[in-house]
């Protein structure tokens, strides 16, 4: 933030006073944590202690603005000063052992972070021994300034305004996306030459079809031309839902062209469409009835709309009664298909009302003659995938073999492995639990990888059943942490299903991010990345020196990969921590100091490097772990850092290193989505998101 936008952040202090204070123009410890959105009572407490000059326990707005333009325009001394005066609780001109363990403690619970008391001690003494040059129990203004001069990528945040000391600032603005940039098309290629080849077709069949009719008035011309698109547009409902024939077209040359990485947004998209040509046919065949019945002799509207006639069009003449059907199907379908019915707690509803394409589409084929044609090859083929699919679910029925419920909700099962299932990593199955709902089928990602042969591993986060959470009872665990082995337990698995993350392997320099449980497909495909690595071991028979050596074929592409992990606090590490700590030895055994593999791991609970109130907590954490060779948080080597990716930084160190071509691979939030891939396009890189 610039002179401006601290001058700006002034006027909304005073403005935020004004409303705020008294009559005696003077606001108590209480509004001021209102007024600053300061988070903890600790440091709001330290923060107006320091501003109250006159000790009366209470701030003028004259007090208030000499601090503040104090931290906006003072150097940097002036900023490590008031810092130093935060941490010295007592006033007493350093810092005691006590005090810093003090303020490092609010500092965790300010950051969601919980850790034994003695490790709390260990970040203590670590910061303590490093500042303590003379040895005397306690750290003096010089000597804190000295240890932080020691970080100079935290020194920098004493330059930042005095704005986001006291209010966090507000997230990064993505990058608007350059339309026209050679990375935007690289990225939509698909999806806007299959955008553009439906609108193009869907007006080509509405514009012969309405001239055809050109001498039956502007209604018929409209609802002949509606009709038409209509007849296209149905059969394609069912080719985004084809999960089989997408799986098999993503290996082949046909992924480069066609938008497989979004087949329920096309779907929605299709359906949409369906919409308003169903609904405009239906209102100019409407008003074409309307016209002949205000002509002498003609039938009645109504008599019309609700009895079947001959010449009235479709199987016997049932053309209106099965149109009205229609549009009032199909109306019930995309209403109840919206968010807020399908992910809050209504799943039942969506699914019920979706199940009616059967009558949709058998009404269809009896309100259009010519529909039958446009449908035979898609309706075949959705036909035959539920075939296939009802035989192979039903073949025989599996078995969850162990639970593990975690302390961060996330249920973790292990499922027997049929003989016949063969996936790929970053693959999806659907689930079935009879014991929770006999008729609900919800997808997951498989954890597993495919080197493993005896067992299918799945992460199920519990908002995805929300109609009848899996309770522990019913699947046979009663605790969180505990793992209990069943034979009773009866599931069905519908898959696998192909993902994009299937491209990873035919990368060059791949980046996998993971927001929350978007982790799961990573995991298959870590492990898997691994095994593959593993092979590229060398050892000399003679010395038995072993090395890597860089090996390159159909199966793996791959040079460097940077797995970047976002989670909201700390508990939501537990599940993943043993798979990536085995990768860390793993590499280390098999390339010591090696670089294959980075892991990136953020909280973004934890008080950022930019809160000048953690810098503190930050140097503790960053002295321990250089000490122990481990986080203090999640125990791995990579460190995790505090608060959000800046995205523009993490790309642009990727894009330095020149490993080679660079594919991004996401999975979470569909907003976090659209921030990484304007940061894709701007820095060229391919970008897939997992969505099924």
């Amino acid at each position: 933030m610039g002179t401006a936008g601290d001058a700006e952040w002034l006027r909304w202090v005073t403005k935020q006073f004004g409303n705020i204070a008294g009559k005696d123009k003077e606001i108590s410890l209480e509004e001021f944590k209102s007024a600053l959105q300061v988070k903890e009572s600790f440091f709001a407490e330290r923060f107006f202690a320091l501003f109250d000059a006159d000790g009366s326990g209470t701030i003028s707005l004259e007090e208030l603005l000499r601090a503040l333009r104090l931290l906006v325009h003072g150097d940097q001394r002036d900023k490590l000063s008031f810092l130093f005066q935060v941490y010295d609780v007592d006033g007493s001109g350093s810092i005691e052992a006590e005090e810093l363990q003090l303020v490092l403690r609010w500092c965790l619970r300010e950051s969601s972070v919980s850790l034994p008391e003695e490790r709390l001690g260990d970040l203590t003494r670590a910061l303590l021994e490093a500042a303590d040059r003379d040895h005397s129990g306690s750290i003096t203004f010089p000597e804190l300034r000295e240890q932080l001069e020691a970080f100079p990528e935290l020194m920098e945040n004493l330059t930042i305004s005095a704005a986001s000391w006291l209010k966090p600032p507000e997230p990064p603005e993505r990058p608007r996306p350059r339309c026209l940039s050679r990375g935007y098309w690289y990225n939509h290629r698909g999806q806007l030459g299959c955008l553009g080849a439906f609108a193009a077709l869907n007006l080509l069949l509405f514009t012969l079809a309405a001239l055809r009719h050109r001498g039956l008035g502007p209604a018929i011309m409209l609802a002949r031309g509606c009709g038409q698109g209509l007849n296209l547009d149905c059969a394609l409902l069912a080719v985004p839902m084809l999960r089989r024939c997408l799986t098999w077209l993503r290996s082949t040359a046909a992924a480069e062209a066609l938008p497989l990485d979004q087949p329920v947004q096309c779907h929605q998209l299709v359906g949409y469409v369906v919409l308003a040509l169903g609904a405009a046919h239906s209102g100019a065949h409407i008003a074409h009835l309307a016209r002949l019945a205000q002509q002498d002799g003609g039938p009645a509207l109504l008599e019309s709309l609700l009895w079947a006639r001959p010449g009235g069009g479709g199987v016997a003449g049932t053309a209106p009664q099965t149109g009205l059907a229609l549009l009032a199907l199909l109306l019930a379908m995309g209403t109840f298909s919206s968010p807020c019915v399908r992910r809050r707690g209504h799943f039942e509803v969506f699914y019920w009302t979706h199940l009616s394409y059967i009558s949709v589409w058998t009404l269809l084929i009896l309100h259009g003659p010519h529909f039958w044609k446009w449908f035979l090859v898609p309706g075949s083929l959705f036909v035959l995938e539920k075939v296939l699919g009802w035989a192979w679910r039903r073949a025989g029925g599996l078995h969850i073999v162990e639970v593990n419920l975690l302390p961060s909700k996330v249920t973790h099962l292990v499922i027997q492995r049929p003989p016949s299932f063969h996936f790929k990593p970053g693959d999806y199955v659907y689930l079935n639990v009879p014991a929770i709902a006999s008729y609900e089928w919800h997808p997951f990602s498989i954890s597993s990888a495919p080197e493993q042969p005896a067992h299918v591993g799945i992460g199920i986060i519990p908002f995805l059943f929300k109609i009848k959470p899996i309770r522990s009872r019913q699947l046979g665990s009663t605790g969180p942490g505990e793992t209990q082995r069943l034979c009773s337990v009866k599931c069905f698995l519908d898959g696998p299903y192909g993902t994009p993350t299937r491209r990873i392997f035919l990368s060059e320099h791949a980046v996998l991010i993971g927001a929350g449980i978007g982790i799961t497909p990573f995991a298959s495909i870590l492990q898997s990345i691994m095994y593959r690595y593993r092979r590229r071991r060398q050892s000399c028979p003679s010395c038995h020196h072993s090395w890597c050596e860089e090996l390159r074929d159909q199966d793996m592409t791959l040079r460097k990969v940077d797995f970047i992990w976002i989670n909201r606090d700390q508990k939501h590490f537990e599940w993943f921590l043993s798979l990536l700590s085995k990768l860390e030895r793993e590499q280390a055994e098999l390339e010591p100091g090696g670089r294959f593999l980075e892991l990136h791991l953020y909280m973004t609970s934890a008080l950022a490097r930019s809160d000048v109130k953690a810098l503190g907590l930050q140097v503790a954490l960053d002295l321990l772990a250089a000490k122990e060779k481990r986080d203090s948080i999640t125990g791995l080597r990579t460190r995790t850092q505090p608060g959000r990716p800046d995205w523009g930084k993490v790309f642009g160190k990727v894009a330095l290193e020149q490993v080679g071509k660079v594919q991004v691979f996401f999975c979470g939030s569909p907003a976090l989505a659209k921030v990484i891939r304007g940061h894709c396009e701007h820095f060229g890189f391919r970008f897939s998101r997992e969505n099924f």
